[in-house]
This record gives C-alpha cells, sequence and structure tokens, in this order.
C-alpha cells in the first residue's frame, strides 16, 4: 500500500537564486520521512523556455516501489518562474542551467534525501546536454546518468548550417560565429570538456533516424568518456536503427524504452531494489 507525498523545496543556487524542487515518494518509506533507502531520480531539462510541469505520471511509482524519491529540478532555461527564469538560462547565461541542478543535487543531499554519489539523474534532448555538462563537473554526485538523444557536441552542431535546426537556434545558444558565443559555448559544451576523472555509469540513448540530435553525437562523447573515465562504470551507448528523436513509433515501444533504462538502474543498485515493504503507522 503506498501513501503517496508531494513536497516542495527550494535549492540555493550558486548566485544566490532560490530554485524550486518538486518531489514525489512514499512518506511511510521504511517508517521515516528521511529516506532509509537513500536513492533519487532527478531529472530535469532547463531550455527553450520549456517548464517541468508537474502531473499525474503512472510510471513513476516503478521508481516509489523501489525505494526512489522521484525528483524534478525545476531549473533555468525553462519558464518555471516566468520568462525572466527562461532568460537567465540561455546563450550566455547558459551554465545557469547546470550550477541550478548541481545545487538540487546537493541540495536534496544536505536534506537527507540521498546519499552523495547515489543520484540516478536523467534528461532528454537540450535536457541530455544538461547531464552531460553535470556529468562534467561534478560526476561524484551521481551513481547513473540517463542522457535521452542528448544535444553533448554543442559547438560542432551550431556551426553545421546542414543540419536542419541550427540557424533556427540561435537564438537559444547564440551564433558560434561570433567568437564570444563560440567561446562560451566550447566552455560548456559536454564533448568537449570531457577529462580524465571518475564517472558516473552513463547511459546514452539515440536513433538513428534523429534529425534534430545526430546519432554520432553521443557516439562520439561516448568514445571520448571511454578512453578518459579512470573509474570501473559503465559507459553505455544504445543506438535505435528504427527511431528518431521521440523514441520508437509502435504503440508499446516507449514502455519496452522505459523499462529497459529501469532495468539498467536497478540492477546497480542490486539487493536493493526489490519492492519496498513499508511499515504502516
Amino acid at each position: 500500500m503506498r501513501s503517496i507525498k508531494v513536497e516542495r523545496l527550494w535549492a540555493t543556487a550558486k548566485d544566490g537564486k532560490k530554485v524550486p524542487l518538486t518531489l514525489v515518494y512514499n512518506k511511510y518509506l521504511q517508517g521515516s520521512k528521511k529516506m532509509d533507502g537513500k536513492r533519487v531520480l532527478l531529472t530535469s531539462y532547463g531550455a527553450y523556455g520549456a517548464p517541468m510541469r508537474v502531473g499525474f505520471n503512472s510510471s513513476i511509482f516503478s521508481w516509489i516501489d523501489r525505494g526512489f524519491v522521484y525528483a524534478i529540478a525545476h531549473v533555468r532555461g525553462g519558464s518555471d518562474l516566468g520568462m525572466s527564469w527562461y532568460d537567465d538560462g540561455k546563450q550566455l547565461n547558459k551554465k545557469n542551467t547546470f550550477t541550478d541542478f548541481i545545487a538540487c543535487a546537493e541540495h536534496l543531499v544536505s536534506e537527507g534525501y540521498v546519499l552523495s554519489g547515489n543520484i540516478v539523474a536523467q534528461g532528454g534532448s537540450a535536457g541530455g546536454l544538461l547531464m552531460g555538462a553535470v556529468s562534467n563537473m561534478r560526476p561524484d554526485l551521481f551513481k547513473a546518468v540517463i542522457l535521452d538523444v542528448p544535444f553533448v557536441d554543442v559547438g560542432n552542431s551550431m556551426l553545421d548550417e546542414s543540419l536542419p535546426l541550427t540557424t533556427t537556434e540561435y537564438e537559444e545558444w547564440g551564433n558560434p560565429k561570433n567568437k564570444k558565443f563560440y567561446e562560451y559555448m566550447k566552455s560548456y559544451s559536454p564533448y568537449d570538456n570531457i577529462r580524465q576523472q571518475n564517472y558516473p555509469n552513463m547511459f546514452f540513448f539515440t536513433g538513428l533516424n534523429d534529425k534534430n540530435v545526430p546519432y554520432w553525437e553521443s557516439a562520439k562523447m561516448v568514445a571520448r568518456l571511454r578512453t578518459n573515465n579512470t573509474g570501473k562504470t559503465t559507459i553505455l551507448l544504445k543506438t535505435d536503427f528504427n527511431s528518431g528523436h521521440g523514441g520508437g513509433a509502435g504503440r508499446y515501444d516507449s514502455y519496452r524504452e522505459l523499462s529497459y533504462k529501469m532495468a539498467l538502474i536497478f540492477d546497480l543498485f542490486e539487493k536493493n531494489t526489490a519492492l519496498v515493504k513499508v511499515a504502516q503507522p
């Protein structure tokens, strides 16, 4: 039996801004609000002014029943707190998106919801850019990172005007023909900022027919990560030869894809992934 609690927290960003966090979890999990299981799935997007909407999602209960807190970080780059929230996370302010997410992860650790290094992070497309950036910046925070059709080779793709979205997205990222924008992109582009360090487990999912984010971005990044990863974690690339930016088109494809990702994550937590039997008060 579940007793679900929805909670709003506020993390303090690097520049002092308060970043909203939405949590969903079983409040009777192992008899304590402070999660004894100490595991969190933290997701975000943070681009194009798209807010991280909060609503019912049946798939999150597979996480919750296995002891996870499901957490949404409402970082800058989305319009969660209005258009100024969007403007403060685009073009030459883009790094605020990444530091906001890190602040949210650190807040969850400091408040006792999760142990540092036990967070699973997930994001897709521009949210995949966020995942790649924070993996370079603070790999110690994460046990695993899921990158769905991720935009990880920012500089090279934004210089390639043959790609269908490049010139229309100068408004979002800036025009790299301008040296100021190019150098800023280069300073955060996940592919360009890989270095020798211990990376978390990283799972890349891309589609051969993706017209928005070419599959080779993930392929390049995985190759460089495997060369530079000094740890014993898994860096996985799964390229679907039949899908595009939105995943498979079949009626049940999205469920198969989600269950595959869940299986990877639950296996990392080994014996602790069994459905949690909670004590009711």
